[in-house]
């Protein structure tokens, strides 16, 4: 340690080490500048400009450091320099920073780094060294080898820990790696000058092509002013540079669509664009430097700009800079003149606050606009399921006294000419009511409001009887009817039975239609898997007239049909096919069809179904006897405000054993039902006075007041939405009959009555 302290108070001038040092740091830093810029530039060309710039500014700066500080070494006899080693050492340092600068930009990560680190630190040592190997004082240079060590381990440490520092980019990280960097020089050079001694018994030799003292000085001089002109222009390049990023940054904020505006850490107002001003053109006069937003808002309420801070201005500020205070902070503001501005407030880490305004006026009045469309679309949804409503109650209403006196009038006895027109009447009154269906059915299903229903049933027997509700009239036609259901469709499934039923009856009931020769073929089997499901696959073929690739594109469509010349033909109203393929599609599969014009058709129904096991069957749940062996007479009560209605019912229930009592709303209803005695009511839902839902209520509250036994009440009515079924439950009826019913389902019900007591129709 006194050699080392010796060497460097003593043997050494240290105005020239102080010197030396001031380079060191000086060429390291423009170096590393230098060195950043080259990392930042995209284009390969200008990366290798400044990289060359930097090895170049590295390796003058080292080599200056070194030669500067010996000389400022005293040796004791004049010194001179090999001229050729030292040129070398020069060289050596040179190729060795290239290395290194090379080695950073290539490889960006701590590896490259480190060996960057190592690279550079032996280039530096083999220049020390060699330009030692070049000094010519007169005597014999000797090495105390154990300094030599420490030199080069204390130097290398000194370079890898400046390597690992400069892996962290940053303006920290960078001062700290030239100052490692520096330390690493100056530690090899001082340690490895101590390990070094002259021998007084050789004469040195002075030789021809040696270098003097003073001509080193000048080169070393040389070497320095370069390093000052590169500090400087690297100095002015980064001015420069972040001059004219200043400028585009200030060039966008000022193009910038929105107004923003750049608050310090004491809220204070440092600057704005043109845009900040126009959204608060109200404040624009008072906007200036220093301004705190406090000042601003309490300005705005000077002007009666803030309604919300009316008679509270205090506690409205207050609540503003509270919510100013949080990191993020966005809210919308509306302005006195009916504008409305959105305010997003962004603290900044060194705790400004960035704010930008936004006019949202325009937003406001679509979002307005759209608000009072969605309330009108709402209104008219509303409307229009009120008309469906009511259109349903009031053809339901006629078609009822139209199909039920048909029915009744069946029953009795006719002549030929008289039986025709009856089944003309029929069939209009069954078209009309298809018509119906389809309608309502298209409506719940454009409103989202048709639902599907999950229970257990056969799935052979309902596509048995889709088909046969057609099989005569195929036979009539002389078509010949086929039936095929494979082993596997045989089963039990989950499912809406009465929509898969809809849907099959359409496919065959159009079969039927448009075929005039050949055959029907409905078959059932398995379809393809569709997401690890098993699906059932429907198909039903006919050899009618067929349709082009036209038709099929729009044969799915709402009132389509495959030309105009059809619906004069056939009739029919096209919603059929739409209907069921929103609700194939509803159940998780898909309708499609094959044909050809005159070449037939296939419709094809693919539908997932879940098989379940067949219910265990009741002992004992047998149909009983028909109608015609009930013996007691059943005494019923009918409340319907419509005469026709009434004589409907009473033609119907002549055919049984039956004591009719008809009322004419729901307040003589239950004046009739408290007389006691009625085994089933039929209860109309929309009635003057008292409609049927309040009627069955008060019905329910007599009997569980009076300890009565529940009498079955079937609401008997022309509201068939599925909303009016599901009021009916809720007032407490246990079953729905939709007008216009069929005669053998009223019928049905008295039967079950008369057989099985009140609660054969407990819901």
């Amino acid at each position: 340690m006194r050699t080392i302290l010796y060497c460097m108070t003593m043997q050494h001038d240290w105005r020239l080490v102080v010197l030396a040092g001031l380079v060191c740091v000086g060429g390291l830093a423009t170096t590393l500048n230098l060195l950043i810029r080259a990392t930042l530039k995209r284009e390969r060309r200008a990366a290798t400009v400044h990289g060359a710039g930097a090895a170049a500014t590295a390796a003058l700066a080292i080599w200056a450091t070194h030669f500067m500080a010996m000389t400022g070494y005293d040796a004791g006899p004049a010194v001179t320099y090999d001229l050729g080693l030292t040129l070398a050492s020069l060289v050596i340092i040179f190729v060795a920073a290239g290395l290194a600068v090379a080695l950073i930009l290539c490889v960006r990560s701590l590896a490259g780094r480190l060996l960057a680190g190592a690279v550079g630190f032996c280039g530096v040592a083999a220049m020390h060294f060699t330009g030692m190997a070049g000094l010519n004082v007169g005597s014999q240079i000797v090495w105390d080898p154990g300094l030599v060590a420490v030199a080069l381990g204390t130097g290398l440490a000194f370079g890898m820990s400046a390597a690992l520092v400069l892996h962290r980019w940053g303006r920290k990280a960078g001062a700290a790696a030239v100052g490692l960097v520096a330390l690493s020089i100056c530690s090899l050079h001082f340690l490895a000058m101590s390990a070094m001694s002259l021998s007084p018994m050789t004469v040195g030799v002075q030789q021809a092509d040696a270098l003097s003292q003073s001509a080193l000085v000048v080169t070393v001089a040389g070497a320095v002013a370069f390093l000052i002109l590169a500090a400087t222009i690297a100095g002015l390049m980064t001015y420069w540079s972040r001059s004219s990023a200043l400028n585009q940054i200030r060039e966008a904020i000022e193009a910038m669509p929105d107004g923003l505006g750049f608050y310090d850490a004491d809220d204070r107002l440092v600057l704005w664009n043109s845009r900040y001003a126009e959204v608060n053109p109200e404040l624009a006069s008072n906007l200036k430097v220093g301004l705190t937003f406090d000042d601003i808002l309490r300005i705005g309420i000077k002007k009666n700009l803030y309604t919300e801070a009316l008679g509270r201005p205090d506690e409205w500020v207050a609540e503003r800079m509270a919510a100013r205070r949080e990191a993020s902070n966005s809210l919308e503001q509306q302005i006195g003149d009916n504008r409305w501005l959105r305010v997003q407030d962004r603290r900044t880490a060194a705790g400004g606050v960035v704010t930008v305004v936004n006019d949202i006026t325009d937003l406001k009045r679509d979002a307005l606009a759209l608000a009072e469309a969605r309330d009108s679309a709402e209104s008219a949804n509303k409307a229009k399921s009120l008309f469906l409503a009511n259109m349903s109650h009031e053809i339901r209403t006629p078609l009822n006294g139209v199909i039920g006196v048909a029915q009744a009038l069946a029953a009795t006895d006719l002549s030929p000419d008289q039986r025709q027109m009856l089944d003309l009447i029929q069939s209009s009154g069954h078209t009309l009511q298809t018509l119906l269906s389809d309608i309502l059915d298209l409506a719940r299903v454009e409103s989202g409001r048709l639902e599907l229903a999950h229970e257990t049933f056969d799935l052979g027997k309902v596509i048995s009887e889709s088909a046969q509700l057609y099989a005569a009239s195929a036979e009539a036609k002389g078509l010949q009817f086929f039936v095929e259901i494979a082993p596997e469709a045989q089963v039990w499934v989950e499912g809406d039975a009465v929509r898969l039923r809809q849907i099959l009856t359409n496919l065959v009931s159009n079969a039927v239609k448009f075929t005039e020769t050949g055959f029907i073929s409905l078959t059932a089997g398995t379809g393809p898997e569709r997401d690890g499901r098993s699906t059932l696959r429907f198909t039903i073929e006919d050899t009618g007239i067929g349709f082009d690739a036209a038709c099929r594109e729009r044969l799915f469509g709402r009132f389509e049909q495959a030309d105009g010349g059809i619906t004069r033909k056939f009739g029919g109203s096209g919603l059929g096919l739409a209907i069921c393929r929103q609700l194939a599609e509803m159940m998780g599969g898909e309708l499609d069809c094959e044909s050809e014009p005159g070449g037939g058709s296939a419709f094809i129904l693919t539908v997932p179904l879940v098989a379940v096991a067949a219910p265990v069957a009741e002992a004992g749940n047998d149909e009983g006897p028909g109608l015609g062996d009930v013996v007691p007479t059943l005494r019923v009560l009918l409340a319907d405000d419509h005469p026709t209605n009434r004589k409907v019912v009473e033609l119907v229930l002549a055919q049984a054993p039956v004591e009719l009592t008809s009322v004419e709303n729901g307040a003589e209803a239950i004046d009739a039902y408290r007389q006691g005695g009625f085994d089933l009511v039929l209860m109309d839902m929309q009635m003057p006075v008292m409609d049927g839902l309040t009627a069955t209520r008060e019905i329910r509250a007599c009997e569980q007041s009076q300890g009565l036994e529940r009498t079955p009440v079937v609401m008997l009515t022309a509201n068939a939405m599925p909303e009016h079924i599901a009021a009916g439950i809720a007032a407490g009826a246990d079953r729905h009959l939709a007008k216009p019913f069929n005669a053998a389902d009223l019928l049905e019900l008295v039967r079950q009555v008369g057989m099985r007591g009140p609660m054969a129709l407990a819901a």
